[in-house]
């Protein structure tokens, strides 16, 4: 459930200490990761980013365990593959795209808002996890009770001393 990396947000990865770190390859969720879960498109910051990315030699998939709609109408537009109802923390999902771009988990990084599906799926594959803030606090039914469910491990870790960064929620 620890990520190995907790930031603010997407921007604030410093991409070139992943890539001295033997990172190829990004898998990154879409909802309140990239953008807020109602914006059908990507900003001009985040398309900004993306190609930063991909200028650094990182190839990139979306993740989510959104519909088929949603992630391919985000992704097409910027020819990001995808894979959608990914049913993260099953690591199915995980799997796939590493396949997809033949890629392997200790060359991975999986960047997302959640502990209980981005992180621990990541995790359970042995790939690097970055946790992020929400990009929004807008969530669904099931984000927010897994909201409450990340506010008590973060507590736990917190009095168990496994924090070593600062806590954000």
């Amino acid at each position: 459930m620890i990520p190995n990396l907790y930031v603010e947000s997407i921007y604030a990865i410093n991409l070139h200490e992943l890539k001295d770190r033997g990172i190829k390859t990004v898998i990154v969720d879409l909802d309140n990761t990239l953008v807020e879960s109602t914006r059908p498109e990507a900003t001009p910051k985040l398309i900004k980013w993306l190609a930063q990315l991909k200028g650094l030699g990182f190839q990139v998939m979306i993740v989510s365990n959104n519909n088929r709609n949603r992630v391919s109408t985000f992704a097409s537009p910027l020819q990001i593959p995808f894979i959608y109802t990914a049913k993260k923390p099953l690591t199915l999902a995980f799997k796939r795209a590493l396949k997809k771009m033949g890629s392997q988990k200790e060359e991975t990084v999986v960047i997302g808002d959640q502990l209980l599906t981005d992180v621990f799926g990541g995790n359970r594959m042995g790939i690097y996890t970055i946790l992020v803030t929400p990009v929004c606090e807008t969530d669904g039914y099931l984000t927010r009770v897994n909201r409450r469910i990340e506010r008590l491990l973060f507590r736990w870790m917190e009095k168990k001393g496994l924090l070593s960064w600062e806590e954000k929620h």
